[in-house]
């Protein structure tokens, strides 16, 4: 058993560039609440600093995380208890700063994470006024990639902006450093003291990598994977859906209802994660065993076939993420309709799935989306240049800045990009459907809908 054991670990290597899901959650969801009347046609809100609603509502804050901690206790497994100390107390003597980093510390996320009070706008509206412009650094605490289309639009406390806003530029905030460094083998201060233990996947010296086990679930793997590797199961991204949409919730009970689709935009950016196929498997499309004989092979010496697995593994997850991200972003700017925001918007299937739960992500979307696997690592095998998806020579990573894939897509067969146009719309469709049951199921624990 320990020999397998060292085989799973070995495999676990395969995750190490796949932190992101969807590059940009922003553009995917304007599409899929803009037609969602709970959410496009609410009443503007009124912006207040994070420090603001802490303060008012401290006490409450204090009871909802204890809640927090026994359900996470009870309800996930190989979930490791919150250390007593970084338990939120209300105390109306700390200071802003003070009561702050509490906050932040018992909900172990980064004590740097921003939490500005910044729009990300929708393409489709256009220019953006560039002295409202926020730097980079004031929004998130990674580096900025190469050539990104975030833009960040400063907000002032007090002023009014509408709900869809607020929450779809909150659905691509937790890739802005909240979940990094959190383990006891990173080299944070807050990793020694936060519990997570060691990181159970990846580079802990590669501080993007470290966000994966939050942004990833692996509840439908064969039982021979749990069994020789039950520490595949050390992911949580159902902590941070329960954490933030409680506090959602929380939030639009007493008032605050900017922080309540502040927090509802966080909670959905695990679950649109999970909507992404290479987000819910090891590795879509390769059998256990076949993985397993790869690990093997690597551990006798002959590490070749291990090493093109990650690179094909990584461009496929790379491309996809930025066909779709080039798809919606071209389509906005140039205000055009297709297939793919047409799917976003409708709500036909969304009572075709259960209630919003607590479990909902897991027991719905990431089987959900495990099951898309296979199929959506064929079609990109079929219908990409083979040199992007099929030649492990070719760092989709290293060349992605230079790759135009809609304009060499469009030079390609157009039945086989029809083929890919209609599995990215249904990656889409179960996008928007989920996001908007998890806004639904928040609203009706707020007593609001």
């Amino acid at each position: 058993m320990k020999r397998f054991t060292l085989i799973v670990v070995g495999l676990f290597g395969l995750l190490t560039g796949h932190a992101l899901a969807w590059s940009n959650h922003s553009y995917a969801a304007y599409r899929a609440f803009e037609k969602m009347p709970e959410v496009s046609d609410a009443a503007p809100v009124t912006v207040e600093p994070l420090d603001a609603f802490l303060k008012a509502q401290e006490s409450s804050i204090e009871t909802l995380l204890g809640i927090q901690e026994s359900w996470a206790r009870s309800q996930l497994e190989f979930y490791p208890r919150r250390p007593a100390q970084l338990a939120f107390k209300a105390s109306p003597a700390q200071s802003s700063a003070e009561r702050r980093l509490a906050f932040l510390m018992a909900l172990r996320v980064a004590p740097d994470s921003r939490f500005a009070l910044y729009l990300q706008p929708d393409p489709w509206s256009g220019a953006v006024d560039p002295s409202r412009l926020l730097p980079h650094a004031a929004v998130d605490t990674l580096p900025e990639p190469a050539n990104s289309t975030r833009r960040f639009v400063a907000l002032r406390p007090g002023d009014a902006v509408a709900p869809l806003a607020v929450v779809a530029s909150a659905t691509d905030e937790p890739d802005y450093g909240l979940d990094i460094n959190l383990w006891s083998d990173s080299p944070s201060e807050w990793g020694k003291v936060y519990g997570f233990e060691a990181l159970p996947f990846g580079n802990p010296a590669l501080s993007f990598a470290t966000q994966a086990p939050f942004h990833m679930g692996f509840y439908y793997e064969d039982r021979i994977m749990y069994m020789v590797g039950p520490f595949l199961k050390k992911t949580f991204p159902l902590l941070r859906i329960h954490q933030y949409s409680s506090l959602a919730a929380l939030a639009f009970r007493t008032g605050h209802r900017y922080w309540g689709w502040r927090f509802t935009g966080l909670a959905l950016h695990y679950v649109q994660d999970l909507t992404q196929p290479y987000h819910a498997s090891v590795s879509p499309g390769n059998a256990s065993l076949k993985l397993i004989g790869i690990e093997l092979m690597a551990m006798a010496g002959f590490p070749t076939q291990k090493k093109d697995l990650i690179v094909l593994l990584s461009n496929r997850h790379l491309a996809l993420e930025k066909y779709q991200n080039q798809m919606l972003f071209n389509a906005a700017r140039a205000r055009q309709e297709t297939t793919l925001e047409k799917t976003l918007r409708s709500s036909d299937r969304d009572s075709t799935y259960p209630a919003w739960s607590d479990l909902y992500a897991r027991d719905v979307v990431s089987r959900q989306s495990h099951d898309l696997g296979a199929r959506m690592t064929g079609i990109l095998v079929d219908t990409l240049p083979a040199g992007y998806v099929s030649d492990p020579a070719f760092d989709f990573g290293v060349k992605e800045d230079g790759i135009d894939l809609v304009a060499e897509l469009a030079r390609q067969d157009a039945g086989k990009r029809a083929e890919l146009d209609a599995a990215l719309a249904e990656l889409l469709g179960n996008f928007g459907a989920h996001s908007r049951n998890l806004v639904r199921g928040v609203l009706k624990a707020a007593a609001l809908q």
